[in-house]
């Protein structure tokens, strides 16, 4: 029979020394052992710069005309200030004077998240989205603003611009009178108020309005745009040219002061001028048809029709970039578009590849039946390629195929087909 074992009692005298050994570790552990390592690629804290120093910093940029410094600075204020709804509205303001009119709706609307009915978040959304071709959103956006503050002078500046592109000139005087008797001296205002003379035809005052504006901060590319088509409105085309070249200068990305500044080569007819500035709006707005209609004007009528026709080819049918960029084609329609199809289809015959000018010469005959400068020059095409099919087929008579060349001598020559620049 097996015995069990008996269970030894411990004795608790024995345990209170190796009690005191395990404090003494922890004790020593806990106030000694270092802290661990910091890991890898852990993100470190920025030090948060003083808004009142950048606010400084925007304030110094914008003064010298360096808007897209400025605003960086205020997308800066906005990462330590982005409860305040007026770092928003600025950072719109500078964004639609930089051209920048998607950012700036974006600036504006985030504004609206803080302050939904705040009058200058409220002109700043009319503002750019008036700019992309929304009017009557923009019409909303003011009239909420104006209820707001009848004595919004920057609202009723921008209503009047709205009204004046929508070719409501009369209430268009009326709101930019208003804005200046709120704010003379507002830059906005100034510039608003030339802006509706300038589109009555009231050119020199127009360029009092602008130069005051100018007076205020001249180093706003806009402004010297503005300044230049009213310039050009009235045939000062060196004055013109200028203000351009300062546009230029102040934002070289922008494709207007190219643009404006070959429609005036072209009226000069300083076609290689013409064909240069024209060259660098296509560089500039690459995905855009009409500036590849202008340069294709360019082209032509510095006789370079070989070049002309890939140009067009662009600004009417389309197509990928070398850059990979789309370009959207421009349908057949009047105006200048009706003026691209002409010159394409002109320097496609002077350039012998009459098929496919005789194609376009159809189109146009069918389609713009009411434009007499179209139909002479489809009907001289069809007349010229006619030309050269029966001096091809004589000379292989007796010489055997080949290729007879006219010289271009038709067209509407005498009436210059002069494009406007799309915006």
């Amino acid at each position: 029979m097996q015995k069990k074992r008996r269970r030894r009692r411990s004795n608790p005298m024995i345990l209170i020394p190796l009690l005191i050994v395990v404090c003494v570790a922890l004790y020593f552990f806990g106030n000694f052992i270092a802290d661990p390592p910091t890991p890898l690629f852990q993100p470190t804290v920025t030090a948060t710069r003083d808004p009142e120093a950048l606010f400084n910093q925007a304030a110094s940029f914008y003064e010298s005309g360096n808007l897209e410094r400025a605003i960086e600075a205020y997308r800066e204020i906005v990462m330590v200030d982005a409860g305040n709804p007026s770092v928003y509205t600025e950072l719109a303001r500078l964004q639609i004077l930089n051209a920048e009119y998607e950012a700036a709706e974006t600036s504006a609307r985030n504004a609206l998240l803080l302050s939904p009915e705040n009058p200058d978040a409220l002109a700043m959304l009319a503002w750019s989205v008036s700019f992309l071709g929304r009017s009557a959103e923009a019409e909303e956006a003011l009239l909420r603003a104006i209820n707001a503050d009848p004595n919004h002078a920057l609202s009723h500046a921008i209503y009047a611009e709205v009204l004046a592109d929508q070719g409501d000139y009369e209430r268009a005087g009326v709101e930019s009178r208003t804005a200046y008797d709120l704010a003379p001296e507002r830059l906005e205002v100034l510039r608003s108020r030339g802006y509706v003379l300038e589109l009555t035809g009231n050119y020199d005052e127009a360029i009092d309005f602008y130069e005051r504006a100018l007076a205020i901060n001249g180093n706003i590319s806009d402004l010297y745009i503005s300044l230049g088509r009213a310039y050009r409105a009235l045939g000062l085309y060196d004055e013109a040219i200028a203000a351009f070249v300062q546009a230029n200068a102040l934002n070289p990305s922008d494709p207007l002061p190219d643009t404006y500044q070959t429609l005036i080569y072209l009226t000069t007819g300083e076609y290689g001028k013409a064909v240069q500035s024209a060259e660098k709006a296509v560089e500039e707005d690459a995905a855009n048809p009409y500036r590849y209609g202008n340069l294709g004007v360019a082209l032509y009528r510095n006789e370079q029709y070989a070049d002309a026709i890939g140009a067009f080819a662009y600004a009417i049918q389309g197509g990928t970039t070398e850059t990979g960029g789309i370009v959207q084609g421009l349908p057949l329609d009047y105006g200048e578009i009706a003026q691209y199809y002409q010159l394409y289809m002109l320097s496609l015959a002077y350039e012998n590849q009459c098929g496919e000018s005789l194609r376009v010469a159809q189109s146009l005959l069918a389609n713009l039946q009411q434009d007499e400068n179209a139909t002479y020059n489809a009907n001289y095409a069809i007349e010229y390629c006619g030309g050269v099919a029966e001096a091809a087929a004589a000379e292989g008579e007796e010489e055997g195929d080949g290729v007879v060349e006219l010289t271009p001598e038709g067209g509407l020559e005498a009436e210059e087909l002069t494009p406007t620049p799309e915006e």
